[in-house]
């Protein structure tokens, strides 16, 4: 941050905050991080390089089987293993991948399936440099933390655990092991947020202030699935959870454009608020027999859940989540800064002084085809170079270039472009925003995950 000075900000905005600091929720707070930091720090950390990148994959039923499909399409890549509940599903993966390699690249593919162990089983007898983890949320923290134990590098779906307690695990055990446990935030490589990264770090908006986050996507749908598939596991979530379940897909850019947890500034503490719960029992009833599994289930997560995370220097992050609503998708995507703003869904930008060639002040908005303008100027380097090879990989080209991003980093031996704590501090605002719904909005703290070592973090780069 060019003109807020980190030392005069919290010195000024100390009297202010003083009562929501000493109250006994944040004071007293169970998820207190006072703990001693006895392994290597993991925020620039830098693997060996692998010439060869070996994976296995646990999960190929909903998003596994893209990451492996453009993952065996890579150079310097190997198939070695893929592990499914189902037979079928794992069977038909691993032939892909050998298919995908032409009988080359991917020649030797061990399949693991049935027994819900079996993963364990894999990482024992393959070895594997890395795993792709796509399974029930559950399994997340479990896995990724065996999976480095056992020597491999772990990128797990989001979210990258369920409880405070497992992100803990997650993070004590990538340092012990010095292996990276990346959360794959896919949204991260989207191309209009990456050209809002890009303009924040070039200080297009001034100082950011505020930003506008959110996962609005009906998925009421998924419900269908019940036997095998998200819907038979994640409807069980909308009962029984009331809070913010699925932040990261907004929440992980806008704090790459803050720099949360990397130099700047950090998550401090959240207050959180839900609807009431109607739409879910509201769907069941109408589309199920009132015998139906769907119609015994007492729906407690409100349809609408709206967060607001206070950081160290006093910004603000609003993170709403609805997979319930009928409504159109959205991500908000919004940046505030000292000198402008830019915001998503759809995108526009208003800046002082306007943009040259389209608008004079602040008060229009570019957007529609004035934003050719705008990606001429300040499309992300990453974006300009990936775009061709990955658009049609998934979500508009973004899972590609998470996917080449990962490998790339590991056969150069780069930091990667996501450390685990920041997949932690993401994934933290799901329990902090279930307390705090539970407690009528009280505020909860976020645990330091490096223990002040974000401090010493660079900020993300804008990787050419």
């Amino acid at each position: 941050m060019k003109n807020i000075n980190r030392r005069n900000f919290l010195r000024k905005t100390t009297l202010a905050g003083a009562a929501v600091s000493m109250s006994p929720m944040l004071a007293n707070s169970p998820l207190g991080s006072e703990r001693p930091f006895t392994h290597t720090y993991m925020g620039d950390f830098s693997a060996p390089k692998l010439e060869t990148v070996r994976a296995a994959f646990i999960g190929v039923g909903a998003r596994g089987p893209g990451h492996l499909q453009f993952f065996a399409s890579l150079p310097g890549t190997e198939v070695v293993a893929v592990s499914d509940l189902y037979e079928d599903l794992a069977n038909k993966w691993a032939a892909k991948a050998k298919e995908i390699g032409k009988g080359k690249q991917h020649k030797k593919i061990a399949v693991y399936h049935g027994d819900e162990n079996a993963w364990k089983k894999m990482l024992d007898e393959v070895k594997p440099d890395i795993v792709f983890i796509a399974t029930n949320w559950k399994n997340h923290a479990p896995m990724a933390i065996e999976a480095m134990k056992k020597g491999a590098h772990a990128f797990v779906e989001v979210p990258i655990a369920l409880t405070i307690e497992e992100m803990w695990a997650i993070v004590d055990t990538s340092e012990s092991t010095m292996k990276h446990c990346m959360m794959m935030e896919n949204v991260n490589y989207s191309r209009d947020e990456l050209l809002f990264l890009n303009m924040c770090r070039q200080g297009v908006i001034g100082d950011p202030l505020h930003a506008e986050a959110a996962y609005i996507h009906e998925l009421r749908f998924q419900m269908e699935e019940q036997e095998r598939g998200t819907g038979s596991w994640r409807t069980h979530h909308y009962a029984n959870r009331n809070g913010n379940l699925y932040p990261t897909h907004g929440l992980g850019p806008v704090a790459q454009y803050m720099n949360l947890a990397r130099t700047d500034d950090n998550f401090s503490s959240l207050v959180s608020f839900s609807t009431p719960a109607m739409g879910r029992k509201l769907y069941a009833e109408k589309n199920y027999a009132a015998d139906h599994k769907w119609n015994q289930l007492d729906y407690k997560g409100g349809d609408m859940n709206t967060t607001i995370i206070k950081t160290d220097l006093g910004r603000t992050v609003m993170v709403q989540w609805d997979e319930t609503s009928p409504r159109p998708y959205s991500r908000l995507n919004l940046i505030q800064g000292t000198k402008g703003i830019l915001a998503g869904f759809p995108t526009r930008v208003a800046l002082e002084g306007g943009v040259e060639g389209a608008t004079k002040d602040h008060h229009s908005w570019v957007q529609g085809e004035q934003l050719e303008i705008l990606y001429k100027k300040y499309d992300h380097p990453l974006y300009k170079r990936l775009n061709q090879a990955t658009k049609d990989t998934g979500h508009g080209g973004m899972d590609g270039m998470m996917m080449y991003r990962i490998v790339e980093c590991l056969q150069k031996g780069l930091p990667i472009d996501q450390n685990v704590y920041e997949g932690c501090y993401w994934s933290a605002v799901s329990p902090l925003s279930e307390a705090s719904v539970a407690q009528g909005g009280a505020p909860q703290q976020f645990p330091d995950f490096t223990r002040g070592k974000w401090k010493e973090t660079l900020p993300l780069g804008i990787i050419s």
